[in-house]
């Protein structure tokens, strides 16, 4: 695997679906089959924050994903958070996600205190931890999603 990107974005659209599209787009990932796992960064790994996504293989293709994300109907507010740390500089680590209907400190301490519990539970030696937050506020009407992702490498062939 090359390199594991933080993209994050936000969408408005007159739909959930269509409002979460939107916030892939921002991201850079619209064009891909996101395929979902759990949180653990693999050793000797790059993870880099990018904050788009640059050009990761052809459309329809599958990419693995850790995400945070939410959507709301406005009015109201919306934010997602990730947060990762690694075992040493090259060792194994975690991402942990939050995403609700709230404030964008608020999904920030959760996601704080989620990576802490998931770092209690192994026996690594932790590094400092990094967070990414997306927040938006939703314009009563329409619907809007904030999203952070974690994209492991390159997009691949589903068949």
């Amino acid at each position: 695997m090359s390199t594991i990107r933080i993209v994050q974005g936000t969408g408005e659209a007159p739909t959930a679906m269509a409002s979460y599209d939107a916030a892939l787009a921002d991201a850079g990932v619209e064009n891909y089959n996101l395929v979902s796992v759990s949180s653990v960064i693999p050793a000797d790994v790059p993870v880099e924050d990018v904050g788009t996504a640059p050009e990761l293989g052809p459309a329809g293709e599958r990419l693995t994903v850790v995400e945070a994300c939410a959507t709301t109907a406005g009015p109201g507010q919306v934010s997602a958070a990730l947060a990762w740390s690694r075992a040493d500089d090259s060792g194994p680590g975690l991402f942990y996600e939050v995403a609700d209907e709230t404030d964008p400190e608020d999904v920030e301490h959760r996601v704080r205190k989620g990576l802490a519990a998931g770092q209690d539970l192994r026996e690594w030696s932790f590094g400092e931890p990094r967070v990414a937050v997306e927040h938006s506020q939703a314009e009563s009407g329409v619907y809007t999603t904030s999203l952070v992702l974690a994209v492991y490498g390159e997009s691949e062939p589903i068949c």
